[in-house]
């Protein structure tokens, strides 16, 4: 006779197995996610190199330096050789100051490794970004130097100050013809020593009375003086905005900011390069990203008399139109437009992306808290002559000067504006912007607009000419 249970217990026996088998199901360990490279991009410069692997996940890595040749190696987990990361290899060009080559290949299962063949000892920077604008995920690989590019030597081992000379200083761009220099206001010492041959010849009485007037009250010199003759050489930091993996606005025929206002400022520099005693220097000479500070280091370590920055702007609207100059502000923005403008040029350094671990928030915040009352009226003034001068070539946004927490004028002794040259999202200003005659008549007008705010506010003389 057979158990009446036994239908029961094997009923149960077959639920238990088939419970056995779901929860192993469940906690077996999944096949590993090779994450995806989506885009390889190298950024050479004299400043530094680039090399961005964009992902579409946060990637691990480990790296180390080897000598006897320089090397540096990376190990990248989680990750498997794909025709993009292999295309890596192509991208690095013979001329790049740092890189030689780059080796890529399959370490051992879900582990890449690079290899970088250097050409010099270098300080490498490692670092993720998350996603940010278009971007998704982003492995930086930054090789500096390790003796950093100095300014102002790389400005006289290019000759950037002339006699007068024509000289063409871009590829491509023709000589600018020679201009008058830009007079300079002598230090009250330079007058006081200008007047003593003068005095020497003057009765006892005259001479005591000049003297004080002089030493009381400085006087500008007079024509023909002595004083007249003192000459100086003028630093003007011209800044293109963006570059490198910060793009900046876009126009509906694929014009991108970086390029435009690149070439605008090189242009710039050329014919400001023409006036006698003035020599330039840019911030970025070539396609790559400078974070917002360091544009504001390079100007004050060349000692900058002015800081001008140079932009395409863009808005939701492709109506939208017209030229702009802006200053900076310490109340808060002149508009809500112009609030809306530097808040979207502040996030540069988001999209270009910013070493958050090397970079000194808390010391980029004291340079940058620093300006002053009279940097800002100064710079209101230079923008006043500038945006009179623009406004004969472009229809203007609007007819004064604006004001806004822009983060690139924050120098705190440096008149700094920033030049908005046209709405590369209007479709017919993009085309003014794309068009080298334009962006000739563009650079004539800012280098009127400086030479009538020299005019009116000569720079003054220095005790050490530089």
């Amino acid at each position: 006779m057979s158990d009446p249970l036994t239908p029961v217990v094997r009923n149960r026996r077959t639920v238990l197995k088939a419970g056995a088998t779901l929860l192993l199901s469940v906690f077996a360990p999944l096949p590993a996610y090779a994450a995806q490279i989506l885009a390889v991009r190298v950024w050479p410069a004299d400043d530094y190199t680039r090399v961005t692997l964009e992902n579409d996940s946060e990637l691990k890595t480990t790296h180390f330096m080897v000598k006897d040749p320089e090397r540096m190696v990376v190990d990248i987990e989680g990750l498997e050789l794909n025709p993009t990361l292999k295309g890596l290899v192509a991208k690095i060009q013979s001329n790049d100051p740092y890189i030689k080559q780059v080796r890529v290949g399959q370490n051992r299962p879900n582990v890449v490794r690079l290899v970088f063949d250097l050409k010099e000892e270098i300080k490498p920077q490692v670092f993720t970004l998350a996603p940010a604008g278009a971007y998704k995920h982003r492995l930086i690989f930054d090789l500096y130097p390790v003796k950093e590019v100095d300014p102002i030597a790389a400005m006289i081992e290019e000759g950037n100050w002339t006699s007068g000379a024509p000289q063409p200083t871009a590829p491509g761009l023709p000589p600018q013809p020679a201009q008058p220099p830009i007079a300079v206001q002598p230090t009250p010492q330079a007058q006081l020593e200008a007047l003593k041959p003068d005095i020497k010849a003057e009765p006892r009485a005259e001479l005591r009375e000049q003297v004080k007037t002089a030493e009381a009250q400085v006087r500008p010199p007079s024509k023909g003086g002595k004083a007249d003759k003192i000459e100086r050489i003028i630093t003007i930091a011209l800044d293109p905005g963006h570059g490198g993996e910060d793009p900046g606005a876009s126009g509906r025929n694929g014009s991108r900011e970086k390029d435009i206002v690149l070439s605008i400022a090189k242009r710039l520099k050329g014919k400001l390069e023409a006036i006698p005693n003035i020599r330039v220097m840019l911030t970025r000479d070539g396609d790559y990203f400078v974070p917002l500070g360091k544009r504001v280091e390079k100007a004050r370590k060349v000692q900058a008399d002015l800081f001008v920055s140079i932009h395409a702007d863009a808005f939701v609207q492709p109506t939208a139109r017209g030229s702009s100059v802006f200053a900076l502000s310490e109340k808060g923005a002149s508009s809500s437009a112009a609030r809306w403008l530097a808040d979207k040029e502040n996030e540069a350094d988001t999209i270009g992306g910013v070493n958050v671990r090397s970079h000194d928030r808390q010391l980029a915040s004291v340079l940058l808290d620093l300006s002053t009352t009279a940097q800002i009226n100064d710079s209101l003034k230079l923008g006043k002559s500038v945006l009179a001068e623009i406004g004969g070539i472009n229809r203007l946004h609007k007819g004064s000067v604006e004001q806004a927490g822009f983060a690139v004028l924050k120098a705190p002794d440096i008149p700094s504006i920033l030049i908005e040259t046209a709405f590369i999202s209007n479709p017919e200003e993009e085309a003014k912007l794309r068009d080298e005659n334009y962006q000739n008549q563009m650079a004539d007008a800012i280098v009127k607009g400086i030479r009538t705010y020299f005019a009116r506010n000569p720079p003054l003389a220095r005790n050490r000419l530089t």
